[in-house]
């Protein structure tokens, strides 16, 4: 026998009449197929996160359902971290649809937010992420509670938070790869020293994770490139607002208020 494995399914529904549910349900049940967790994560879409012995069983279930009036199978595969999240949430992250690598949060979604940076900090070795958003907004606060969830100590390596701080030096326990490295991108390189900027490149050359913040002058004002990102996320108050510097390349980085 197989060992079980999880499998993500998801279906459109056309018209959500009464006992469409149950009658999924029971053609499941007839598989031995079990059902993990179920959440709806659109307004006409349902997400199960299931469980077989048998990847057979799969196709069995995709050419039943297909048969089915009123729903139609849109994905069914091994979970992906974006799957999961969905399920448990109920609803999906906004990608960008040209920069896949660029994820879109609101403010409201902080709980969703922090749970998907604390997946990505769970991975071994490194992980760099870039957050993107203006001032008060919440990318700290999410930046900290990601590490917690994570179960990762966090390390200020810049920051505006309650002072400036720019570290020149770590301790020997700081120095691990159970670590989160917090990292302001506009202190690091608009207002540091060169010591700053040589532990900087220790860090972004240690094998833990990584959040930067302003990834955009951080890339603009040093030798690393966006391609050097694995994610970059974008927080914002409201959907439509615009992620702008026009404070600092006008008048500077004492007028932009980074808490």
């Amino acid at each position: 026998m197989e060992a079980k494995k999880e499998w993500y399914m998801e279906y459109e529904i056309a018209r959500n009449r009464p006992g469409l549910l149950g009658d999924v349900s029971s053609i499941l049940g007839m598989l031995n197929i079990n059902i993990v967790t179920i959440n709806g994560v659109d307004t006409m879409r349902r997400g199960m996160l299931l469980l077989t012995d048998d990847d057979e069983k799969m196709e069995v279930l995709r050419n039943v359902v297909q048969k089915m009036d009123n729903i139609t199978i849109t994905r069914l595969r091994p979970p992906t971290m974006l799957d999961r999240l969905a399920v448990r949430h109920g609803r999906y992250i906004e990608r960008d649809s040209e920069d896949k690598k660029t994820f879109r949060f609101v403010r409201d979604e902080l709980g969703l937010l922090v749970d998907f940076m604390a997946e990505i900090l769970k991975k071994e070795g490194h992980q760099l992420i870039g957050i993107r958003g203006m001032p008060r907004v919440g990318k700290t606060e999410s930046m900290i509670a990601a590490s917690v969830s994570a179960n990762k100590r966090w390390t200020f390596i810049s920051s505006t938070l309650l002072r400036q701080t720019v570290r020149s030096s770590l301790a020997i326990d700081e120095m691990s790869t159970d670590h989160v490295y917090l990292i302001d991108g506009i202190v690091s390189t608009l207002r540091s020293t060169e010591k700053h900027y040589t532990l900087l490149r220790e860090i972004m050359n240690f094998p833990a994770a990584k959040i930067i913040e302003h990834p955009d002058i951080f890339v603009r004002e040093s030798e690393y490139e966006m391609s050097d990102f694995h994610y970059i996320i974008e927080l914002r108050h409201y959907p439509d607002e615009e992620i702008t510097y026009e404070l600092i390349n006008n008048r500077g980085f004492d007028n932009f208020d980074m808490n």
